[in-house]
């Protein structure tokens, strides 16, 4: 099961959640174990019977006022209470302030309590996008990973079948490169996340080249952080005896992480533009998710032919003063 201590949690989002850190630094070493947060309002009032003790806990504006009704006494009872159910960290929102005893059993019980300046709302919305994103089941491929037309295109194929060369195309064409080479992917709200597998820069190495960086190359607007995968591309080598895909009537999905996106087995040979037709490809996605299907109406439109030239034979047989007019036979 995967785990990050409060520490890791507060130097990473110190920043984008506005955090201050009340207690003592020890007090940081504490673990988080949910990817979900927690608001402990019966917890405080003293039921404790389904506490969820290893979420983050959300010290709002309602729980504050709670708090400075209680007597002393109460008061420092029910947050022991709730402290030996060994919670990894309390925020509190709108840089509210809590009774000077709460920090001091904070202390001495090694309960980490920060206190944030953004609203109730906006803390849980920010913590609950972070937390999924870290605890989120993730695997890392080989692959490179296009913004082709705003769809997320994953390249797969053996090493050497051209997927940067591909891929830099596709970016020199004006589309953008999430990831070269090693892809992380993550199952985040039923979706198929995926970004590139190395923190430090979109570096792409081109074989009789060497590394590049398309970034500073080709632009900040020619690369993304990270992008959710709608389509699959495996490139493989050209093979007179395979029997691929001609009309498209067919769908094949890949399975990531219990994902099934649509995949397309694209043959590659010399002369072949692969980046146009991962262009196609991607529009071609497009009007089917709006509607369109290009395959059902080729083959309606032949099958509509095929009807009409049936009824004209069937017209041309029984004409009057053919040998084939029952009448005339008579």
């Amino acid at each position: 099961m995967k785990e990050i201590t409060v520490r890791e949690f507060f130097n990473a989002r110190k920043k984008d959640l506005a955090l201050s850190l009340i207690t003592e630094l020890e007090t940081l070493n504490k673990k988080i174990t949910s990817p979900y947060v927690n608001r402990p309002g019966l917890a405080l009032s003293g039921y404790l019977e389904v506490f969820s003790a290893g979420r983050i806990q959300i010290f709002g504006e309602t729980e504050v006022r709670y708090l400075q009704t209680l007597r002393d006494d109460v008061l420092f009872s029910r947050i022991k209470d709730l402290f030996m159910m060994d919670v990894p960290c309390i925020i509190i929102s709108k840089g509210l302030s809590l009774p000077p005893v709460i920090e001091h059993l904070a202390n001495d019980m090694q309960v980490a309590i920060l206190s944030s300046r953004l609203s109730t709302v906006h803390l849980v919305q920010h913590l609950i996008r972070y937390l999924q994103d870290v605890f989120a089941l993730e695997k890392t491929i080989h692959a490179t990973l296009v913004d082709v037309f705003g769809l997320g295109i994953l390249l797969t194929g053996k090493s050497g079948i051209g997927k940067s060369e591909c891929a830099l195309d596709l970016v020199h064409r004006g589309h953008s490169l999430v990831g070269d080479d090693l892809i992380t992917l993550k199952f985040i709200d039923d979706h198929l996340i995926g970004r590139s597998g190395r923190e430090f820069g979109h570096f792409m190495e081109i074989r009789g080249v060497g590394f590049v960086n398309v970034e500073k190359m080709f632009g900040i607007e020619r690369v993304r952080r990270s992008k959710t995968i709608d389509l699959q591309i495996e490139l493989m080598p050209w093979q007179e005896n395979l029997d691929y895909e001609r009309i498209g009537l067919s769908n094949t999905y890949a399975e990531h992480m219990g994902v099934k996106i649509p995949i397309i087995y694209l043959p590659v040979s010399p002369g072949k533009s692969v980046s146009v037709i991962v262009e196609v490809a991607a529009m071609n996605m497009i009007l089917k998710n709006v509607g369109y299907d290009a395959a059902e109406d080729f083959n309606r439109r032949v099958q509509e032919e095929i009807r009409k030239k049936s009824m004209l034979k069937k017209s041309v047989e029984i004409q009057p003063g053919t040998n084939d007019n029952p009448i005339d036979k008579g």
